[in-house]
């Protein structure tokens, strides 16, 4: 069975304590859960990228949203869901300025505008996030395979971005992680 990538991105950042096997499953559910709760949220966009770690049942929230209502919506909706005992929400919120917002969007018509990237784009939640603050830009997500991560690190640079960071993960990579996980 195949996961969608936004679930599989965040069941990367599962952090588990020791437990039993039987309480690392239910940490792993919470994630998936909560990976389901935020790319169900209306406002997250492809300029959003948070992630959650799961602790018998304490969770946290990093990543960035690009409007401060984001931030407490998103730590609302997390905390409805089952086996969340608690929540520490660390998502920071980029700054208001023009030129990120024209490097994101800049950014985002070279890569969705790729043809290697048409199906991604066609998705209801396109898997590849960028991130912009302060001229930085970082790259988050899950895409097919390392080609695909190399081809958008590379349609990312020349726009005056002071630097480019590639945080995408490949399906296989998130599989591995899943894999051990759960052994």
């Amino acid at each position: 069975m195949a996961l969608r990538p936004a679930f599989l991105a965040f069941a990367l950042v599962l952090a588990l304590a020791e437990s039993s096997p039987a309480q690392e499953r239910k940490s792993l559910q919470v994630v998936n859960d909560i990976a389901s709760e935020v790319s169900r949220y209306t406002q997250f966009t492809i300029f959003d990228s948070v992630d959650a770690s799961v602790t018998d049942g304490h969770v946290v929230l990093t990543g960035w949203v690009t409007l401060p209502f984001k931030k407490t919506d998103i730590e609302r909706r997390v905390a409805k869901v089952d086996g969340v005992r608690s929540i520490r929400n660390d998502i920071q919120v980029t700054p208001v300025s023009q030129s990120d917002d024209e490097l994101r969007f800049r950014i985002a018509r070279a890569i969705y505008g790729h043809s290697s990237f048409w199906n991604y784009a066609a998705m209801a939640n396109p898997p590849i996030h960028i991130v912009v603050v302060r001229g930085e830009v970082t790259l988050t997500g899950v895409v097919n395979n390392n080609v695909e991560r190399v081809l958008a690190r590379s349609l990312a640079i020349g726009f005056g971005a002071f630097d480019v960071k590639n945080e995408l993960r490949t399906d296989a990579e998130v599989r591995d992680t899943l894999e051990t996980i759960t052994q």
